[in-house]
């Protein structure tokens, strides 16, 4: 069976999140009705990532197997095609045949998000539900300074929801950057790792606004992060600041 890679794009507002669930529309569910119209075929999308209710994303990659071989530009168009008749805000960037073992999940070697938050006095009109607001500024540099303390191999129970389902709070985090956007008040944290742990940006995310405030250090940071404790966190960011931006693979994957 042919296997393609799907690069996607997709605004989370008003889904579920990425997986499929019974009651709830999903990021997943929208591409495999969109897949069944297109080719009559019932498949299974698997993502990279499981991204949470009303996260977005830039750059989430899925595989696919389908019965027939199709031409690139015919999957990613006909699908396309299905997905805005249905008003789906659901797109397919890129899509191509690759090997049988690539696996969009298994076989990525490292994951990138952003979280934006917008600072400024009055309330979001047009970033609404794309960006946290922050009715009052906060300091970039300090939040920065405040995030390299969590980059590196560390138990991450303090950053992980009670409900994750990692078998370890043990994870390496390649680096976690704090930086201005191009418009006035645009602040975006950048993470990446191989992998992440369920609400831990977001966790982040919320720990580092602290520190923006003035209202935590850079100590307090480490403190949270040793504590190995989920109350000693800071509030968990809400999720329509959050985008899956992009997956590394091997190049022999690619």
């Amino acid at each position: 069976m042919p296997r393609y890679r799907l690069d996607i794009e997709y605004d989370g507002t008003g889904y579920a999140g990425w997986q499929r669930q019974d009651n709830h529309h999903s990021i997943q569910q929208a591409l495999e009705t969109a897949f069944k119209k297109f080719c009559g075929e019932t498949v299974v999308v698997r993502g990279a990532g499981r991204t949470d209710a009303g996260v977005h994303a830039l750059g989430q990659v899925g595989h696919v197997d389908l019965e027939k071989l199709w031409p690139d530009d015919t999957v990613r168009d006909a699908v396309n095609a299905y997905l805005l008749a249905a008003g789906e805000r659901v797109a397919i960037l890129a899509a191509r045949k690759v090997e049988d073992g690539f696996d969009a999940r298994f076989s990525a070697i490292k994951r990138h998000y952003i979280y934006r938050i917008i600072c400024r006095r009055t309330p979001l009109v047009i970033e609404r539900n794309r960006a946290l607001w922050s009715s009052k500024s906060l300091d970039a540099a300090a939040m920065h300074e405040a995030a390299q303390c969590l980059v590196g191999r560390h138990d991450f129970t303090t950053f992980r929801s009670t409900n994750c389902q990692a078998n370890s709070p043990v994870r390496n985090l390649d680096s976690l950057d704090v930086v201005t956007g191009a418009t006035e008040g645009l602040i975006e944290i950048h993470a990446s790792a191989r992998s992440f742990l369920h609400n831990q940006i977001r966790s982040f995310a919320g720990t580092l606004r602290l520190v923006g405030a003035g209202k935590w250090s850079a100590a307090d940071v480490a403190a949270a992060l040793e504590a190995k404790d989920r109350k000693a966190c800071g509030p968990v960011a809400a999720p329509e600041g959050l985008y899956f931006r992009a997956v590394d693979y091997p190049e022999t994957d690619t």
